[in-house]
């Protein structure tokens, strides 16, 4: 692994050709790679998310991360910009998938890339990974730990429905890590997902970690789970590389 690569930050034409910003890592010195669509998870378009960008394109792929919420605050802090969306009913869905849509199309047209593109989210982006999945032609899909597939909480906002129904329309092969100990989703609802996937004849694995709750793969956060993220990441690189591989 040469570990070396470039990041930056872009604009792209998102969902109706509406420029927003997003953050761009690729590979350096290698000849074909894939793409991977990463999906910031609630606490916004942050630094950590862009750590995760960068450790694909160190392991050999093209990441970008739209700032889904570029729209309600361009230049605002993760935080401000996190809690306008909020206040605004969140990221419609139709939006997300057109803006992970051009992302993908912006990391096709790259010189080198494979044409193969993932997506992979964390949070409220796992959910909306799977959503991606289940609207776009891609070739893989993560999904880490993402609640109100299944179903949603009575305290969700209205706009938020549960999307088990997509199931049938998954594009993908798709990779779901979870939380033992997790209760947005809980392990009952991502079995039932997974009942729902199986009754379409749809590829998936799903890995539930003993011991892990929520967002066990960040490292700040007291949530963080050594074990349950380090056989996280190795599973991700063995799927990643799999389905996006040249």
């Amino acid at each position: 692994m040469k570990e070396s690569l470039t990041a930056e930050t872009v604009m792209i034409a998102g969902h109706a050709g509406d420029e927003i910003e997003a953050y761009l890592a690729k590979p350096q010195d290698t000849d074909s790679f894939g793409g991977v669509v990463v999906i910031h998870h609630m606490p916004g378009y942050d630094t950590s998310t862009k750590e995760i960008a960068r450790k694909f394109a160190a392991h050999g792929y093209a990441a970008i991360m739209p700032n889904l919420y570029h729209r309600e605050a361009p230049g605002a802090s993760p935080d401000d910009a996190a809690a306008t969306a909020r206040a605004k009913g969140g990221v419609p869905d139709e939006r997300l998938v057109g803006d992970v849509g051009a992302a993908a199309a912006y990391l096709r047209d790259l010189p080198g890339c494979n044409s193969k593109v993932g997506v992979i989210g964390y949070c409220s982006g796992g959910r909306q990974s799977f959503i991606a999945a289940c609207h776009l032609p891609l070739q893989a899909a993560v999904d880490c730990y993402g609640g109100g597939v299944a179903n949603v909480p009575a305290q969700a906002p209205a706009s938020m429905t549960p999307y088990i129904g997509l199931a049938k329309d998954l594009s993908c092969p798709l990779l779901g890590l979870f939380g033992a100990d997790d209760q947005f989703p809980p392990p009952a609802q991502t079995a039932e997902l997974s009942a729902a996937l199986d009754s379409f004849d749809k590829p998936h694995e799903f890995h539930t970690f003993a011991g892990a709750s929520h967002a066990f793969f960040s490292v700040d956060r007291p949530s963080y789970r050594v074990d349950a993220a380090t056989e996280g990441w190795a599973l991700i690189w063995d799927f990643f590389g799999q389905h996006l591989a040249s």
